[in-house]
């Protein structure tokens, strides 16, 4: 038998980026020096109906002109992103794009928000969907939710 060889990208031949390691638990192994983890797993995404429900139901709103924001407390101890974009804002193609922009901006973000917030976004038809803006958004309109939530 042959030992087992892993195996190599295109991009990892051509030395476009560094190579991966061959077993996969050890991809994810941060050092001690590294740098936040900016990954978006399932795990800080609201993907349930009941979930947005409660959120939009029970939850505080605030908006600008990009997004509105819901929030509600939960007692994981991150940061959690629901996006609901409607037909308004145009075709499939446009609100995959919209949504991509989101979960981009959030996921860069995700450090500097709240913790413990479940967050629903509804982009507002019209809004200038570019990656900084959407970053100061999510920013400045969680700095607005935490203060109203710890009024509550």
């Amino acid at each position: 038998m042959h030992p087992r060889v892993s195996r190599l990208s295109r991009k990892e031949i051509f030395g476009m980026v560094a190579p991966q390691a061959s077993n996969p638990a050890d991809r994810h192994t941060p050092s001690p020096d590294a740098s936040p983890d900016f990954r978006f797993p399932r795990r800080r995404r609201i993907r349930r109906r009941p979930e947005f429900q409660q959120v939009m139901d029970r939850g505080i709103r605030v908006g600008d002109p990009r997004m509105t924001l819901w929030a509600l407390p939960n007692r994981l101890g991150y940061t959690r992103l629901g996006l609901a974009v409607g037909r308004k804002h145009g075709s499939a193609v446009r609100r995959n794009r919209i949504k991509r922009l989101l979960r981009e901006a959030f996921r860069l973000t995700q450090h500097e928000l709240p913790a413990g917030l479940d967050l629903v976004c509804v982009p507002r038809a019209g809004g200038d969907f570019q990656l900084e803006g959407c970053r100061e958004s999510f920013i400045t309109l969680t700095a607005r939710l935490a203060r109203r939530l710890a009024r509550r």
